[in-house]
């Protein structure tokens, strides 16, 4: 970071609502799923800042948005307590290697331990060298023994309705 760029973490309002929807569709260029993208700014607002699904916050160079996390509260039953699990995290590509990431990621956990929270959790592409390097530069580990699984689109409700049948 250049000693004239001002650097800042602040929380997503409302009417940061259409940034947000953009971080979300370079986030899903990047990798490669932008067909996947059903957000809308409308569904946004309604998510994040009416109902509180989850929470944002921006990060901002000389007062311009150039990165998001997007993160909400897990809870770990073993642990009989809430923590922590990041989205989504991005910063525009002419922006890397100043440091962001890492200063938006010291920031969620800090937002976390100060909650009590002992996990800030998240997954990375297989394919996304970078990332992973990053993340195990600042001590972070893969879970070993551990595979996502999902249910969604037309699984997920065919199979809502076969529970309820």
């Amino acid at each position: 970071m250049d000693k004239k760029d001002h650097f800042k973490i602040r929380e997503a309002t409302m009417s940061d609502a259409p940034i947000v929807y953009d971080f979300i569709v370079k986030l899903a260029i990047y990798e490669k799923m932008e067909d996947q993208v059903k957000a809308t700014i409308e569904s946004i607002k309604e998510s994040l800042f009416v109902r509180k699904d989850a929470r944002v916050i921006l990060a901002e160079e000389n007062d311009q948005a150039i990165g998001f996390a997007l993160y909400f509260k897990t809870y770990s039953t073993f642990l009989g307590k809430a923590n922590y699990y990041l989205e989504d995290l991005y910063i525009n590509e002419d922006k890397r290697g100043k440091g962001y990431g890492k200063k938006i990621l010291s920031h969620l956990a800090s937002i976390a331990y100060e909650d009590k929270a002992e996990r800030l959790e998240w997954v990375c592409l297989d394919w996304n060298k970078p990332s992973i390097a990053f993340y195990q530069k600042i001590g972070a580990l893969p879970l070993e023994d551990w595979t996502v699984y999902r249910l969604s689109g037309s699984a997920l409700k065919d199979f809502a309705k076969k529970e309820k049948s």
